[in-house]
């Protein structure tokens, strides 16, 4: 029994005497199908739902559900890892050692054998009638030769293939593939020895050809006709795409290359409309509406507080800001609700842009609220708002809201905010705890989106008679395809450019293992402290780790460097006498850390060691140098978003990063990346080539977590969106999906499931 939203959906299978009030015509008496009853959500259901414990022997199928696989089509959409192609078949006496072959052979015998080291081997010996050949097979134990011993029987006609070597003399082949052939035509066997046979991942502890039996069981048992076609013929033939039944049986019984490619394309496109249709649907039907927030409230513009804000920044805003700005403002004086992501790069000002759009709802006469998810970026946004406004002489209440402020003055803010006074509210997680009222909200502003779930940026939004505009804002560039898949449900700006004067930020690279450039990064960072600059130190982890230590690292030979270590053996380096040091890192309070920025700040403790707490939202104009140690250990946007902690001012400013040299390929590429370019744009598309995919969709958002199957946000750009143009179109026609079902019923299905976010570790 699952709930889905208040709808009560009961699974119950068995044999379907009636099915009353069902009216898609795919249950009929006598099927074993879902009946929903109780006034349940009306939803077709088909073999595709069957749990595996009804078409599976029972002992495949628990460990299958334990592994997560449930139903048939859970495992009919497990893609194989790779496709083996048979080649052309070879005659034993024409073997070259070296070179792949295939042949059509007959077992003559077998024997299993211990290996002196430990292990066993399986040597069949084969024949093509003229001469004989010898495969050898080798596993930790004699399990996981059973199914060789079983195929490759005497007598046994089979196709092997694999590469031709040779031992004492002897052509043999190490750990060929085979098939079992049975009886047949010449033609038949060629066409089998040119099919491409499917290699799975070994699942549950099931090996591949386990995995290929089950999976062939299944697909025995599911009519193509009775699959539920998400894609309508149009779509299909616009885009030489096949059904979604069929390309199940391409993607795993192909008869040729072509097929699974064709079927892989079709599924990706499938899973990619499920998807885009899923974002954008709320969007499409929804019938809420929002406050107009109109700047002027009836005056003249030029007379208006977000044009007074304007004339007294200390600053000119980029054509990037203005542009974005233009676009977010008049938004916000539709009735239609804003939701728009405003991705930027470290340091472009974004939170002007959304100081305007908080101005701009206080002017209209309503409440405007930003998220944070620290204490220390939400002070720091409540310090840098209201100096901005005080700069500018516009008179706009601001408050801070956090779990650590008094009670008496969280209490007075609390009051203030229910009585409905226009007002920007700063918050973290606070402002969304039970007991918060902020009833005249006019705008929802959430700052670095990835660390809020999608429920908790919907709490604020929730139970108001016009729904708040949403903006979303990000430091970390978002390729277009993410975007996409991702933030489907969001209109996207993505603000380039950064505000005049500011520096590029020079980056190098340095080899821990050269003593003399080390040396330098130190003499160069106490020069940074004499000219009145401030200089980060960043470890990637806050004290050693004994196992770490003995493993040496992944790569290497230098150990992890850590916080505490690297403060220790700074405070004793003679290039640091008489400058003092400070320490942050995640295990200290939030309040030990405001102090130690603080300090920092001010020039008390012109050194900060630390790890990655000062990754976001620590401000320090006066920082011009960061040292980030052991830097393989970071992801490319998590370097670019340290290297952003300098160069805020017009002051040079330099990064440098160290490795412990001898970097694996992809490692030696990303640091080449970061040192290459300080677009946060470029950087983004060049982390996604360089990631793999569970790399790029890993960090959910809310709720269960989900994954793509077949999509792939690096190669399938145009597959993403072309299926986002086909479901707005559709969603015009039909925004219910009455005329849908299918595509109705597998958007239903995905309620529940969970959309992920650009992992950053």
């Amino acid at each position: 029994m699952s709930v889905i939203g208040e709808t009560l959906r009961l699974s119950l299978w068995g044999r379907v005497n009636e099915c009353p009030g069902l009216a898609s015509g795919r249950i009929r008496p006598g099927d074993f199908r879902v009946c929903l009853l109780g006034g349940a959500e009306k939803m077709a259901v088909t073999e595709l739902d069957a749990p595996l414990t009804l078409r599976l022997p029972k002992a495949a199928a628990r460990r299958l559900s334990e592994a997560g696989f449930d139903t048939v089509e859970d495992l009919l959409s497990y893609a194989p890892l790779r496709y083996y192609q048979w080649g052309k078949l070879t005659d034993i006496g024409s073997l070259v050692e070296g070179e792949s072959a295939t042949l059509l052979v007959e077992v003559v015998n077998q024997n299993l054998l211990r290996n002196r080291n430990g292990g066993y081997r399986l040597v069949v010996i084969v024949t093509d009638g003229h001469r004989s050949l010898s495969c050898t097979f080798f596993a930790k134990n004699p399990y996981m030769l059973s199914h060789h011993q079983r195929v490759l029987k005497p007598g046994a006609t089979v196709l092997v293939s694999g590469k031709v070597s040779s031992y004492r003399g002897q052509m043999q082949l190490v750990q060929p593939e085979f098939e079992e052939v049975e009886e047949g035509s010449a033609q038949d066997v060629a066409r089998r020895a040119g099919r491409p046979i499917p290699i799975y991942r070994s699942v549950a502890g099931l090996a591949s050809w386990k995995v290929a039996s089950l999976i062939g069981s299944l697909l025995d048992q599911v009519e193509e006709d009775d699959v539920p076609q998400v894609l309508d013929e149009d779509t299909m033939r616009r885009h030489a795409l096949v059904g979604y039944g069929q390309a199940l049986r391409m993607l795993h019984q192909p008869e040729a290359p072509v097929d699974w490619q064709e079927a892989k394309r079709s599924l990706a496109w499938r899973e990619a409309l499920v998807l885009q249709t899923a974002l954008l649907a709320d969007r499409v039907r929804g019938d809420t509406q929002a406050p107009p927030l109109r700047a002027t409230n009836g005056l003249d513009p030029s007379r208006s507080l977000v044009a007074a804000l304007q004339r007294g920044l200390p600053f000119s805003l980029t054509e990037a800001q203005e542009q974005a700005w233009a676009q977010i403002s008049g938004e916000l004086e539709q009735t239609k609700p804003m939701q728009r992501l405003l991705q930027a790069d470290v340091g472009a000002g974004k939170t002007v842009v959304a100081l305007l759009a908080m101005v701009q709802t206080v002017e209209a006469g309503y409440q405007a609220a930003m998220l944070a998810p620290t204490e220390v970026l939400a002070r720091q946004h409540y310090v840098s708002l209201t100096r901005m406004l005080e700069g500018a002489e516009v008179d706009i209440p601001v408050h801070l809201l956090t779990s650590k402020r008094a009670s008496a003055e969280k209490n007075q803010v609390l009051a203030s905010l229910a009585a409905g006074e226009p007002c920007i509210v700063v918050g973290t997680h606070a402002l969304i705890q039970e007991g918060v009222e902020i009833p005249n909200l006019g705008l929802l502003v959430v700052d670095e989106q990835h660390r809020f779930g999608v429920a908790q940026r919907e709490h604020l939004r929730q139970g108001h008679e016009l729904t708040p505009h949403l903006l979303v804002m990000t430091a970390t560039p978002i390729p277009r395809t993410i975007a996409m898949t991702v933030f489907g449900d969001l209109d996207v700006t993505a603000m380039k450019g950064l505000p005049p004067g500011r520096k590029k930020v020079d980056t190098f690279l340095i080899d821990e293992r050269n003593q003399v450039w080390m040396d330098r990064v130190w003499e160069r960072a106490r020069e940074e402290v004499d000219g009145g600059g401030r200089v980060y130190v960043v470890c990637p982890r806050i004290d050693p780790d004994e196992k770490d230590k003995a493993k040496k690292g992944a790569e290497g030979e230098a150990e992890i460097p850590s916080a505490l270590a690297t403060l220790k053996s700074l405070k004793e380096s003679p290039v640091f006498e008489g400058v003092e040091i400070g320490l942050a890192h995640g295990r200290l309070a939030p309040a030990d850390n405001a102090r130690t920025f603080a300090d920092f700040a001010s020039g008390k403790e012109p050194v900060l060691v630390a790890t990655t707490v000062i990754e976001v939202g620590v401000d320090v104009p006066e920082a011009t140098m960061m040292v980030i140690l052991g830097g393989n250990r970071f992801g490319l946007s998590q370097l670019h978003q340290l290297r952003g902690r300098v160069g805020r001012s017009e002051r040079a400013s330099v990064c440098m990063i160290t490795h412990p040299g001898d970097l694996a390929p992809e490692t030696a590429e990303r640091m080449r990346v970061i040192a290459g370019t300080s677009d946060g744009f470029e950087l983004a598309e060049a982390d996604l080539r360089l990631r793999k995919e569970g790399d790029v969709l890993g960090k959910n958002q809310s709720g269960a977590v989900s994954s793509l199957r077949f999509l792939s946000v690096r190669d399938d750009a145009a597959i993403i969106s072309g299926a986002r143009d086909t479901a707005t179109e559709i969603l015009r026609q039909d925004p219910q999906l009455s005329e849908h079902t299918a595509l109705a019923d597998a958007v239903r299905a995905r309620a529940g499931e969970e959309l992920v976010w650009l992992e950053r570790n």
